[in-house]
């Protein structure tokens, strides 16, 4: 495991606080509104989402070799990358500790938006120093080892942009998500029908966008404490006329399909400012 730091050095991030963080046990809340029953504590994986063979790539070669050589590409068309912002923009507050996983030498959020930490995780170390939105990084791969380099309940957000489909342990990793949020924490899983074919998982290479949807809702559900999973398929205002329809579907058919999954550990907060409370940051409505 390599960590390092594109800013700061951080204690966080030093081999000894590494150690005894990844020997702590899975978070021990409690939580009442997420449906976790009493003889469950959340964060717990609840039970196994994929097979055996659903887990395996037609390339077992190892990951870390596959992403040895640097890649500064974006694998998604502007249209989808500029929902990912908006979608950041509009579920992350500012001052938020981030933790960007799956990550490479460019992160999504918006730079208008100054948070209080960004940290990231990939599979390239000359990737991550490339990405000037990062402020700590460690390069590990999930599916030797499913561990999150950070404390628990020690940041506010996670993301994760067209890379679930590579997780052959996915249920580990998002237990371990729900384990370094803090309580009404957001997860936001983004991703599209592109991909390196043969390093996804069996069961996501040739499923529909549908299924795909379903797989990643089943991982949030497989782990006590997450909120049920919100379905986001696009960011833009929504005219529902005939005519409307018919552009959104003429604008799908040319860019890539854009796919959310997002979920919250406890429970989904409410913002307030003033008399105002809203269900997101940049919600035009006031609810009761």
């Amino acid at each position: 495991t390599m960590f390092a730091s594109t800013r700061a050095p951080s204690p966080m991030f030093t081999r000894a606080a590494h150690a005894s963080l990844t020997s702590s046990s899975s978070s021990s809340r409690r939580v009442r509104r997420t449906g976790v029953t009493r003889c469950e504590t959340a964060g717990s994986v609840r039970r196994e989402v994929l097979k055996r063979e659903e887990r395996t790539k037609l390339d077992p070669s190892s990951d870390l070799d596959f992403y040895a050589q640097p890649r500064f590409v974006t694998h998604v068309d502007n249209d989808f990358l500029a929902q990912v912002t908006e979608l950041y923009r509009q579920r992350i507050p500012a001052n938020s500790k981030v933790l960007d996983l799956c990550s490479s030498w460019v992160s999504h959020l918006p730079r208008e938006v100054e948070y209080a930490k960004v940290y990231g995780h990939g599979m390239n170390a000359t990737e991550l120093g490339r990405n000037d939105r990062i402020d700590n990084f460690f390069v590990r791969d999930f599916n030797k080892d499913p561990r999150i380099a950070l404390e628990s309940n020690s940041v506010d957000a996670v993301v994760c942009c067209v890379s679930v489909q590579y997780l052959q342990r996915a249920e580990e990793v998002f237990a371990e998500i729900f384990r370094v949020l803090k309580p009404g924490g957001v997860v936001i899983i983004t991703f599209s029908n592109r991909l390196f074919y043969s390093k996804a998982i069996q069961a996501w290479r040739d499923a529909s966008g549908y299924a795909r949807v379903q797989l990643v809702k089943s991982y949030f559900s497989a782990i006590a404490g997450f909120t049920a999973p919100e379905v986001i398929t696009d960011m833009g205002a929504q005219d529902d006329s005939i005519l409307g329809k018919i552009r959104r579907f003429f604008q799908r058919s040319s860019s890539d399909p854009f796919y959310a999954v997002v979920a919250y550990a406890n429970y989904k907060p409410v913002y307030e400012q003033g008399d105002c409370r809203r269900m997101s940051v940049d919600d035009d409505e006031c609810i009761a």
